[in-house]
Order: structure tokens, then C-alpha cells, then sequence
């Protein structure tokens, strides 16, 4: 229960600090923003955290700013 409380904390964080930029780094977070209220955001960009937090645990990875999945020829 208190990783979700800091999930959604740090995802508040990054909402504000959206917000006060002019500049909008993230496209994902600044559509979202303008369709739902900061509130549901929230809890979307936490979800989108906590899955990739998963996602690099399972597989025993580092967090890479520029990855980029392989794809296959199948």
C-alpha cells in the first residue's frame, strides 16, 4: 500500500514539474493532461511507472532512456 502512495506521489511530482515547464518533454503525459484531470494523470503515469519498475525487475534489466524493443521479422 505505501508503494502505491509514493507511486503517486512521484507521479504528482512529475505532473507539476510538467506543468511549469514551457517546453513539454513528454508528449504521452501532456495529451494525457489535456484529457483527463491531473488527479486520473496521476494515477496513470504511476500505473505506467510501477509497470515499467516491474517490467525491469522481471527481467533483470537497467532503466535506458533510449531503448528501444526489438523487433521481430516474423
Amino acid at each position: 500500500m505505501y508503494l502505491r502512495t509514493l507511486l503517486i506521489h512521484g507521479a504528482r511530482s512529475a505532473i507539476l514539474a510538467a506543468q511549469r515547464k514551457s517546453v513539454n518533454t513528454n508528449v504521452w503525459l501532456a495529451k494525457l493532461l489535456d484529457r483527463r484531470h491531473p488527479n486520473i494523470a496521476a494515477v496513470a503515469l504511476a500505473n505506467k511507472n510501477a509497470r515499467a519498475v516491474w517490467a525491469l525487475l522481471a527481467h533483470d534489466r537497467e532503466f535506458r532512456a533510449d531503448y528501444a524493443p526489438e523487433v521481430s521479422a516474423a
